[in-house]
């Protein structure tokens, strides 16, 4: 089981270097503008964008600042269903380098320029209030969802 001060050392560390970083893109260096798309076709409405204060005010918690820098954002927070790490970034660019940089031993929710960093216990109870993805070890991958079992159609199996 993952403790809290290797979750925050994890969230820290990993939130300095990508703060340290370049990040790459700069004003108006995204891959939208004005909402056309680079090849000229109406992009779709943006994602809502929230901060650090209002994802941890959809959970109930008022959340002490981490990190308070240009591109990266952490808070913590202690709710009734746990503690865990809130992280904005002012691109995708940057949280898309962020998650490269998390130890993918620790499963993450993201959203549009967010992540949170918990036990898989928290996130799954966080999951639904901030309408998040859980990503538990590909950092850039989407948990599968089960599907149902394949109907057997009694067809030739081709001798496997």
């Amino acid at each position: 089981m993952t403790t809290l001060p290797r979750l925050a050392a994890s969230a820290l560390l990993v939130g300095l270097v990508a703060a340290c970083s370049s990040g790459g893109a700069g004003a108006g260096g995204g891959q939208f503008a004005a909402g056309v798309q680079q090849g000229g076709a109406k992009a779709a409405a943006p994602a809502k964008i929230y901060t650090v204060e209002q994802l941890a005010a959809k959970v109930g918690c008022k959340p002490k600042m981490q990190v308070d820098a240009a591109d990266i954002r952490t808070g913590y927070c202690k709710t009734k269903v746990g503690e865990f790490f809130v992280n904005t970034f002012s691109t995708e660019e940057g949280k898309d380098e962020w998650m490269d940089r998390a130890p993918e031993y620790n499963p993450h929710l993201v959203g549009p320029r967010w992540t949170v960093l918990s036990s898989l216990k928290v996130l799954r109870a966080l999951q639904k209030p901030l309408n998040g993805d859980l990503h538990l070890k590909d950092h850039r991958t989407k948990s599968p969802t089960p599907s149902p079992p394949a109907a057997d159609d009694g067809g030739d199996t081709g001798g496997y």
